[in-house]
């Protein structure tokens, strides 16, 4: 097999492209896309276990808008943005309810699945709890998304011994690392 019709040359030129990941606080004018990549990764884990019109019908694209857009406008909430050359690629978002910290979204769009998108996400979340002195976070994650779950237990949150399950969502925490995150 020739170099261009992918053999062993092409692992070299891929291994070769640098993928740079712009992480930056969402504005405004992202709202239409980040409706857009939250709606089309919810697919990838709700298809085959909820009804479409509760993920991606017009009503619940509706909340999701709404839902992105006062998070956007809170004083205690964050929402990120990450870019790869110039396109969204994946959101996160967390806030702080009763004194608690929650990352409350994190999701990649799933053409740029395991490269390394959500971790850079999930990094800048834990950079910016350990600047302000955040000792623990949690998350909820549908207990049918195992892809999401290994990711989370791969990055040291465990299940919430107080309350490790809300519904059909399992109930995750994190003990903030002091260090820098992640460690070097």
């Amino acid at each position: 097999m020739s170099t261009a019709e992918g053999g062993p040359g092409r692992n070299l030129r891929m291994a070769r492209r640098v993928l740079f990941t712009m992480i930056r606080t969402a504005t405004p004018a992202d709202l239409d896309a980040i409706v857009h990549l939250h709606t089309e990764a919810r697919a990838t884990y709700y298809r085959g276990h909820l009804p479409e019109e509760e993920y991606a019908g017009s009503e619940e694209v509706g909340r999701s808008r709404d839902g992105w857009a006062r998070a956007m406008g809170r004083d205690d909430a964050t929402v990120l943005c990450a870019e790869r050359d110039g396109v969204l690629a994946g959101i996160a978002a967390h806030s702080v309810r009763d004194g608690v910290t929650h990352l409350t979204q994190l999701h990649v769009a799933p053409a740029h699945w395991r490269e390394g998108i959500g971790t850079e996400l999930h990094a800048a979340c834990v950079a910016a709890w350990q600047r302000d002195g955040v000792l623990e976070a949690r998350l909820e994650v549908f207990v049918h998304n195992t892809r999401a779950q290994s990711f989370y237990v791969a990055r040291g949150w465990a299940p919430d011994p107080v309350h490790p399950r809300a519904g059909t969502h399992l109930v995750l925490r994190l003990a903030v690392p002091a260090a820098p995150y992640p460690p070097r």
